[in-house]
């Protein structure tokens, strides 16, 4: 499994972070101080960091430091939005810069990018009695094959890698379809009606009103 430090010293956003990635299939660590964060690093190897930059002890700067002879990937997610701040963080070496407020699934999508650039992305996804090979684009149900096309093969890794968060019609559409969401959502309910049909997710696959929908697995 994909292992992932989160640096960051508000514990809210640790542990949203965490949340949201442990659901798309990662194991993470949280520290909120930067001398901590070296001595995880120190102890343990990670696959990608994600790193503010004002932290106790040490600031991300001297953290990525310490990190850049080691080579492992860190996307900077910071409150600090100028350019030269920016600049700096990825002239340190940072793979990707992240300014808060953030949407958390354009956070997941950074962090599959990044991991993939790597050769690290999670190329197995579950949900329930469903699992996803991402590579070979193979869906199994309880063992048995399902055949989906491209588009709903789509939303379903986009669903099962946020699982439990509402994500936007506005969301789905243009990271499936690529395209500009212009408001009308026939296309895109119409799909997700067939892989609930497919997957048997009628329960599942639930719409969440005026947002869109939502994948719940316990």
């Amino acid at each position: 499994m994909i292992k992932i430090l989160i640096v960051d010293d508000e514990k809210p956003i640790c542990d949203l972070i965490d949340l949201n990635l442990s659901s798309a299939g990662y194991h993470c660590t949280s520290v909120q101080d930067g001398i901590e964060a070296i001595n995880c690093i120190e102890k343990e190897e990670y696959d990608l960091v994600l790193l503010d930059i004002m932290l106790p002890g040490a600031d991300g700067y001297d953290v990525m430091e310490y990190i850049r002879p080691l080579g492992v990937p860190v996307i900077f997610i910071t409150a600090k939005h100028e350019v030269k701040d920016r600049v700096k963080g990825l002239k340190l070496g940072a793979d990707d810069y992240l300014v808060k407020p953030f949407d958390v699934v354009e956070l997941v999508a950074r962090v599959e990018a990044v991991l993939r650039r790597y050769n690290k992305s999670e190329q197995k996804l579950t949900a329930g009695d469903v699992t996803v090979d991402v590579e070979a684009r193979r869906v199994m149900k309880a063992g048995r094959p399902i055949e989906l096309t491209n588009k709903e093969f789509g939303l379903l890794v986009l669903f099962i890698r946020n699982k439990n968060v509402a994500l936007f019609r506005e969301t789905l559409y243009e990271k499936v379809w690529e395209e500009e969401y212009y408001g009308d959502s026939r296309t895109l309910d119409l799909h997700v009606q067939r892989l609930r049909r497919k997957l048997g997710w009628e329960h599942s696959l639930v719409a969440v009103y005026k947002v869109g929908y939502r994948l719940e697995v316990s």
